[in-house]
Parts: C-alpha cells; sequence; structure tokens
C-alpha cells in the first residue's frame, strides 16, 4: 500500500481557519513560557511536549563555582582572573552561572585588570544586565558585552575574532541520555581554528524527558492529527522525541504519514541540520533566529503563503 504524500492539500492557513488550531513545541521549561506566549499571540494554541530536561545541578553549580574562587591556599585572584573572554551559547548557561554568582562571598573579579568580554547570542544577551555585571566585578567598566549579528554559536566565534592564545571561558551542557549534538564539539573547535584556547564547563544538565514527553503527540497523531505544526527549537529535543516514539514502538515516519498537513519548523539553521541528520525533515526555518519570534512568525507566513497560492 503506498502512503499518500506529506502534503496532498494545501495547508490551511491557522489565522483564518474555522477550527482552532494547535501547534505543538517541544522546549523545555526554561524556554516554554517565551513561546507559548508567541504562539498565543498568533491566535494558536500551544501544545507543550518538553522532551528535554535543561536545569543546573549541585553538582554543576559547583563547578562554575570552581572558576569563582581562588586557584589555591595562597591565591587571592580567582581562576576566571586568568580568561579573556566568557561565552554563552545558551540563556541557561547564563541563568546557572548568575545563580553561582549569587551565592559567591564576593565577585570573582578584581576592580582592576584587564577587560573581559562576556558573549551571549540575541535575546540571550539581555541576562547580561547590570545586575549580573555587578555580581562579576564591582568596577564595570572590565566587563565588555558582544552580541554577534548572527545569533549561533559559530557567528559567537567569529564575533569573537582572533584569540592569540587567550583562554575563553565556555559553560555549555552536560547531556545525559541523549546523543551530544555537534553544535557544542563544533564550537570549540571554531574558537580553537581562531586561535582561542576553549576550555569547556559543563554549567547545567540537558536530559532525555522520558517516554512521557510523546504521549501528547502520539494521542493527537491518532486523531487524524490533533496538531497544526511541530515547533523544535534545539537538536536534543528532536533526538528526545525521536527516543520516546520509539517506547511507543513509532518513528517520526509513522507520524509523518498520520499527519500529512502537519507542519515542521526549526529555531534557526543549527536545529534544522541537526533535525534533518535525524531523518526529520524541515518545512519551515525561521530566517531571525535571534529569538522566538522568527520561528513563529516564519510559521505564520508559511501559511500565508499557501493560502494566497490557493487563492
Amino acid at each position: 500500500m503506498q502512503h499518500p504524500p506529506l502534503f496532498p492539500f494545501p495547508i490551511p492557513s491557522p489565522e483564518n481557519n474555522k477550527r482552532n488550531c494547535v501547534i505543538a513545541f517541544t522546549t523545555p521549561q526554561n524556554y516554554a513560557g517565551r513561546l507559548s506566549e508567541l504562539i498565543q499571540l498568533k491566535g494558536w494554541t500551544p501544545l507543550w511536549c518538553p522532551t528535554v530536561i535543561v536545569e543546573s545541578t549541585q553538582q554543576t553549580i559547583s563547578s562554575i563555582h570552581h572558576y569563582l574562587n581562588p586557584a589555591g591556599t595562597h591565591e587571592s585572584n580567582s581562576l576566571l582572573e586568568e580568561f579573556s573572554a566568557l561565552a554563552f551559547t545558551s540563556r541557561t548557561g547564563i541563568t546557572a552561572f548568575s545563580e553561582a554568582l549569587s551565592i559567591n562571598p564576593t565577585p570573582p573579579l578584581t576592580p582592576n585588570g584587564e577587560i573581559l568580554t562576556i558573549a551571549a547570542l540575541g535575546k540571550d544577551a539581555e541576562l547580561l544586565d547590570r545586575d549580573f555585571i555587578g555580581k562579576m566585578c564591582e568596577n564595570p567598566e572590565r566587563i565588555r558585552i558582544l552580541v554577534p549579528p548572527i545569533a549561533t554559536p559559530s557567528g559567537l566565534a567569529d564575533a569573537l575574532g582572533l584569540g592569540q592564545e587567550r583562554k575563553v571561558l565556555c559553560p555549555v551542557p552536560s547531556v545525559i541520555g541523549l546523543d551530544e549534538p555537534p553544535v557544542v564539539p563544533k564550537f570549540l573547535e571554531d574558537l580553537s581554528k581562531r586561535g582561542w584556547i576553549p576550555v569547556r564547563l559543563d554549567a547545567y544538565e540537558t536530559r532525555w524527558a522520558g517516554a512521557k514527553c510523546a504521549v501528547d503527540v502520539v494521542t493527537k497523531s491518532e486523531e487524524e492529527c490533533g496538531f497544526d505544526a511541530i515547533v523544535f527549537t534545539s537538536t536534543g529535543e528532536v533526538e528526545g522525541l525521536l527516543k520516546s516514539l520509539k517506547e511507543f514502538g513509532l518513528d517520526w515516519s509513522m507520524v509523518r504519514r498520520r499527519c500529512p498537513r502537519m507542519v515542521v519548523a526549526a529555531h534557526g539553521p543549527v536545529t534544522a541540520a541537526g533535525a534533518e541528520s535525524l531523518g526529520v525533515g524541515i518545512d519551515v526555518v525561521s530566517s531571525n533566529f535571534g529569538s522566538f519570534d522568527g520561528v513563529v512568525d516564519a510559521l505564520s507566513h508559511k501559511w500565508k503563503s499557501l493560502e494566497n497560492q490557493e487563492s
């Protein structure tokens, strides 16, 4: 028996469709509120199906503290003083670092010394506010904030420029129960190629959320596909969903056949490439991936374009 094509009919526009459209998304809790609100602003209904758990732990906070405290009993300066840059590739990394700073007795940087460049992607940089800088150093002039024009880890490496054998601290996730996506290893490699000495810091954990995370996707797909789109914001989320589907005896091709009208959206080209490498085809990729507005707008634009073609 031949299966029907993925899109046998024009995809309806949710904003003008009579029924309420449902947008599934696999984002972890720390990002869920932002994306859910943007989905609702479009008049759609969010269906949160987190496939990974992202959070700091006592162990990861302790790992961060290692760099906030003096190197030894006879040292007065923290290990962070040895670094010229601090590069965050995620919002969670900043939050975890800030949490460790909050329980540190004194700022890790002395008022006098070389400038430390702190880099973050897109809207994540909003967390590098006056409070964060104050926790880092009493003298804000020692801190330089860098936000790359292209909100990807490779864009961040480009923006940092030539390292000239200087050290850069990279707070990244420790991946548990899933294969580590190539994003972080490639980022560290890119920094090395530019002459930096990258030091990996496992600042938080990314863990598979378990089989239960696919329940809503499985149930909705059995209801003649009770959702119109699914949004992925990281490669780990894609792998987490695939692993959960397997627990139910399903794979991605089965979900696609059950949901021929479903649009699969990715937050930026990095997530899209990761999804494709796992066998999950992507229909919509946000070109503005500095925030989740981009992927939601791209999804809206996709439906409007198809509606115009139909008319």
